[in-house]
């Protein structure tokens, strides 16, 4: 591409050697597309000028070529389409042709690749995929009532294109089948119960980022901090709680100092509760430290407490609402730090660390759960009866396990291993230990899409029934198939395509589709990003985790509710509401919001916030603990909604934290860092394409905050992002991404199409993608578009040939 300055020639090195060959993009002004011949002008006259065998800029020579046959090598082309679609090349500083003339460009190749793709009849196949830690809980749910915490047994998911479910890389391990057996043994336990188990202690914690100074959701009222949770138990029996409580460096308890609530002749409470009814009420010693014998722990006498699931609180009394001391303004995050807890002018109370209980002790016996009813839908009346009982609940439990009716082969199995509990403890015993056999075995683990008899698996062949049911059940709520898609499929009915429609329809009116806001969105969001953000305690000593939380809990909800209203996909950016609570709303400078649950609240006009650029959950997990990042802000918004990640930087290059902080005793402000740092020719092409569009977002500190100096200085946040386009606020920077729709459309498409096939898209299916796209343009970019034509496509309803038959 034509150079006018060696600035712009360096900024060629980022454009067409990216690793993904994603996101094609259909947008920019309306072009029809280009001849071969006015195709292959554009890249002789400009992309090669830069990008031939003698300069090479960005490692990619062109010089070979030819559009008319862009078939021959379709990850190049891909590549050129993307760049061009959403606006990177040519770069800034670079003599563009007419925009018309980059479209057709585009136009041409996506049409030679496209026509070529019409005639490969199946897409790529996808090995098997396995229940990651969120499809096993909720597969254990809706099986059997039962909720259970997958992180006790599976180890951390292993993520590929940004989503957990990638069938290629859930790589199989021997700690990872023992952690599936090790959670069959206990899930099937505590679902029928267990009044032989021994004593073992369950503990759940409370990180010091947790504020505790209000009622905690679930707890009762008249409460603060401590933790409120549903904890199964597995037997009618005795059962002991222990509490521990946060404490100084110096081992004493926080909130003991000179500015503590309670004292020696009114000492803090904390009360311990089971479903609302006070259990224990236990008076903390203000003087407890680490060296007593018991630490900053108490304990409770054995408490009866019957099996199943209950709520269990241990929460502070709150005896009085305040006084607050604090000298300037009280922290919203309560044990922001441990130095001034001993400190005048500071309120501070004890905090709870965590809450043990242990046991069963003494079991008495099982009383009636939720799990048990679920399990026995029948009970013998006698010795005789047991078998023909047990065989109607492995049917009912083995089919919605495994997702279709069982087989003759599977049935044996199962009450095979009934037989032999049976043999040995009743026939509890044998459901449980059929029950165990379920969940352990591969046909529950995994989700395996066979072909039918006598077709060449190689080649290729359509999805089952009960395949394709889980297909659109896992990608829509994250869970197996209920039982009208099951007896669809048996019926043969789920094949048909109005059914099909109909059935997606129907799942995404159901709250199990929160999934997609709470998987989909999330991953491809990054919000799990924010789980380890801590910002600086001294600058930020009011970021708690109840604020964290809401941040993404507002996203979600965002999503969920474009999802639901059937909304346009540019309203992620555009959307003039959102969705706060009380501790969101005083973060934002909000008004008029009470209370911990979200809801809808609208926008001035001219608010800067709109959109997923104006959440705090966006803002906050691009920066740093200490400060912002445009380069993180930049590269978010290029990879998450543009689809094209700028490169890695060169080993050698330094960080910015390297540069000086400061200049004649005055502290530079994060742009004038950033100025420093890429006068380096090396720093220099790839911040000048994400340090425009970071910038633009600077009115927004660490926290996601409204601000308007950065380290005492004004914010100067203009600039001009690649290619011309002036930005100076949020507001320009949406309006920028706006004029591409397609790039933001052809992103979110694979990246939907990415989480529902549980595979990479690769340069082959980029046809497919832009079949996605185009559908839902001529639909207003409604989400339900998206997701009908993504189960409609060959893609999702087929399992491809093998890789050695697929063409490259």
């Amino acid at each position: 591409m034509v150079s006018t300055a060696p600035a712009a020639v360096a900024g060629i090195a980022v454009s067409l050697a990216l690793g993904s060959i994603a996101s094609p993009g259909l947008a920019g002004p309306a072009a029809p597309p280009a001849a071969p011949e006015a195709a292959q002008a554009v890249v002789d006259g400009t992309c090669r000028r830069c990008h031939n065998d003698r300069a090479r800029y960005g490692n990619l020579s062109l010089d070979r070529f030819d559009v008319a046959r862009a078939v021959d090598d379709r990850p190049l082309a891909e590549k050129i389409i993307r760049k061009v679609r959403t606006g990177l090349m040519p770069p800034a500083g670079v003599a563009r042709p007419d925009e018309a003339e980059l479209q057709s460009l585009a136009g041409a190749l996506e049409t030679l690749v496209d026509d070529a793709a019409a005639e490969q009849p199946l897409p790529a196949r996808r090995s098997f995929q396995r229940l990651n830690r969120a499809e096993y809980e909720r597969s254990v749910r809706d099986l059997l009532a039962l909720d259970v915490r997958a992180s006790d047994y599976l180890p951390l998911d292993t993520k590929s294109a940004g989503f957990d479910n990638i069938a290629d890389a859930q790589l199989l391990s021997p700690t990872l089948m023992n952690g599936y057996l090790r959670a069959a043994a206990e899930v099937s336990r505590l679902a029928v119960g267990d009044a032989t188990a021994g004593p073992r202690e369950a503990t759940y914690k409370v990180t010091r980022w947790v504020s505790q100074r209000e009622q905690v959701e679930g707890a009762p009222y008249g409460s603060r901090g401590g933790i409120s949770v549903v904890h199964t138990f597995p037997a009618d029996a005795d059962y002991r709680f222990r509490v521990s409580f946060h404490h100084e460096t110096t081992g004493e308890l926080f909130g003991s100092g000179r500015g503590a609530l309670h004292t020696v002749e009114h000492p803090e409470q904390i009360e311990i509760s089971i479903d609302g009814e006070r259990v224990a009420l236990l008076d903390i010693d203000r003087w407890m430290h680490v060296s007593d014998p018991n630490g900053v722990n108490l304990r409770t006498d054995p408490v009866r407490v019957t099996a199943g699931p209950h709520r269990v609180s241990a929460v502070f009394v709150r005896h009085l609402e305040g006084p607050a001391q604090d000298l300037i303004s009280p922290h919203d995050w309560s044990l922001s730090s441990t130095s001034v807890a001993n400190a005048y002018g500071f309120t501070s109370l004890p905090h709870l660390r965590d809450l043990a209980i242990r046991g069963p002790l003494d079991p008495v016996g099982v009383s009636d759960t939720p799990s048990r009813r679920r399990v026995f839908t029948c009970r013998p009346a006698g010795p005789d009866d047991a078998p023909a009982c047990a065989r109607e609940i492995v049917d009912r439990l083995g089919a919605a396990a495994y997702r279709r009716p069982l087989t003759a082969g599977d049935r044996r199995a199962l009450m095979a291993l009934y037989e032999s509990g049976a043999a040995e403890g009743g026939f509890e015993a044998g459901v449980r230990m059929a029950l165990e056999g379920m969940l352990a075995s591969p046909h529950f683990v995994f989700r395996f899409e066979a072909p039918p008899a006598g077709i060449d698996a190689a080649e290729g062949f359509a999805l089952s029934g009960h395949a394709l049911a889980s297909r659109l059940s896992f990608f829509l709520w994250a869970a197996g198939p209920d039982a009208e898609l099951v007896d669809l499929a048996t019926a043969g009915r789920l094949t048909d395509p109005a059914v099909l429609d109909a059935q997606v329809r129907r799942m995404l009116a159901d709250p199990r589709s929160e999934a997609l806001a709470t998987r989909f969105a999330a991953q491809w969001l990054r919000l799990p990003d924010l789980d380890p953000l801590h910002p600086d305690v001294r600058t930020y000593p009011d970021f708690d985790e109840q604020l964290k939380h809401a941040m993404r809990r507002e996203t979600e909800l965002f999503f969920d509710h474009l999802v639901r209203e059937d909304r346009s996909l540019t309203e992620l950016l555009t959307a003039d509401y959102t969705f706060v609570n009380e501790r969101l709303a005083r973060h934002y400078g909000l008004p008029g919001v009470a209370g911990e649950r979200h809801r809808r609240v609208t926008w001035p006009s001219a608010h800067p916030r709109h959109g997923l650029l104006g959440h705090g959950s966006v803002l906050a997990l691009t920066s740093y603990a200490d400060r912002t990042s445009p380069v993180l802000r930049g590269k978010w918004v290029m990879e998450v909604l543009l689809g094209s990640p700028p490169p890695p930087p060169p080993p050698d290059v330094p960080d910015l934290d390297d540069t000086a902080a400061a200049d004649g005793g005055r502290l530079l402000s994060v742009r004038e860092r950033l100025e420093q740092h890429r006068r380096s020719p090396a720093c220099s092409s790839c911040h000048r394409m994400m340090d425009p569009i970071g910038l633009a977002l600077e009115h927004y500190d660490v926290t996601g905050a409204r601000r308007v100096k950065d380290n005492g200085n004004p914010i100067d946040s203009a600039g001009e992002l690649y290619d011309g386009t002036p930005v100076a606020s949020a507001g320009d920077l949406r309006a920028a991404l706006l004029k591409r729709p397609g790039a933001i459309a052809s992103t979110f498409a694979e990246k939907l199409m990415a989480y529902a096939l549980g595979r990479r898209i690769e340069h082959f299916d980029m046809p497919a993608v832009r079949d996605v796209v185009r559908a839902a343009e001529a639909d207003g970019l409604r989400l339900s578009r998206f997701i009908l034509e993504i189960v409609r496509s060959p893609a999702f309803r087929t399992q491809g040939r093998a890789p050695d038959s697929v063409e490259d």
